[in-house]
């Protein structure tokens, strides 16, 4: 049976009513069509679900009564921060839903010298990050997550190498990379946070290059192919929770916070 889930941004609490915001209440009422007396999962970000069902319906409301909190939880115990340089239009959509779906802690996008896409003002960056974050809530509520990843704003590669010094585990996927991606995931088996920076379609230039490793980045690579963009995101973010993360053999299903 399927499960309808919806996001609310404002924070919820059991035996109540709540009026759903305007955009959820006509993908509930126009796109799922659901009517008065039909059940739903809603969830606030801030852990756990709620069992809700649609009680009253106009053309512009959709009121719901709110049930039991679950305190289930379907994070991974590994944080991955994902480092992207800037793609083109869908491909960052898609790679900010993916990510999404597959656990990512959080998205950093990235503007680096070869990146094709140029954000020229503070005005169209803050356009793309809210037009993000609409994918990732739109993921979370497919997949299951009832926690959303934090999209920074996007900033340069300086900036964002900065961001993450303090986490243990840095890679850079590069096709010349010396190590196999499997490599710092054994060598930190019992890591927590890992970050993840990858290129764009042109590559690094050589002073990002050198950056980085200032930074503490290893160069990784990641098979013998010289992936898109995009593949590489989603491929290395499969593999570290493969490694490391909630995909890894033996690893526990989604469950109950204690």
């Amino acid at each position: 049976m399927r499960q309808i889930r919806v996001f609310s941004a404002g924070p919820l609490a059991p035996h109540r009513e709540h009026t759903l915001a305007r955009g959820a209440t006509e993908h509930v009422l126009r796109v799922l069509r659901l009517r008065a007396g039909d059940a739903l999962t809603l969830f606030d970000g801030r852990g756990g679900e709620y069992a809700a069902r649609l009680v009253r319906t106009e053309k512009l409301t959709a009121v719901v009564a709110i049930g039991e909190h679950l305190a289930v939880e379907r994070e991974s115990p590994l944080a991955i921060t994902l480092l992207q340089s800037l793609a083109r239009g869908e491909k960052m959509d898609w790679i900010v839903q993916k990510a999404t779906e597959l656990g990512v802690a959080r998205i950093v996008p990235v503007s680096v010298e070869r990146s094709v896409v140029r954000l020229a003002n503070e005005d169209r960056a803050d356009r793309k990050l809210a037009h993000w974050q609409a994918v990732a809530v739109s993921a979370c509520e497919q997949c299951g997550r009832n926690r959303l990843p934090e999209i920074t704003a996007p900033m340069d590669i300086f900036a964002a190498l900065a961001l993450v010094d303090a986490i243990d585990v840095r890679l850079l996927l590069s096709p010349e990379g010396e190590e196999s991606l499997a490599t710092p995931a054994a060598d930190h088996g019992a890591a927590t946070q890992v970050a993840i920076l990858i290129g764009p379609e042109g590559g690094f230039e050589d002073r990002e290059m050198a950056a980085a490793a200032r930074h503490g980045f290893r160069a990784v690579r990641f098979g013998p192919r010289v992936l898109r963009t995009e593949t590489a995101a989603i491929a290395a973010i499969t593999a570290l929770q493969t490694l490391c993360g909630d995909l890894r053999p033996g690893s526990p299903p989604a469950g109950y916070s204690r």
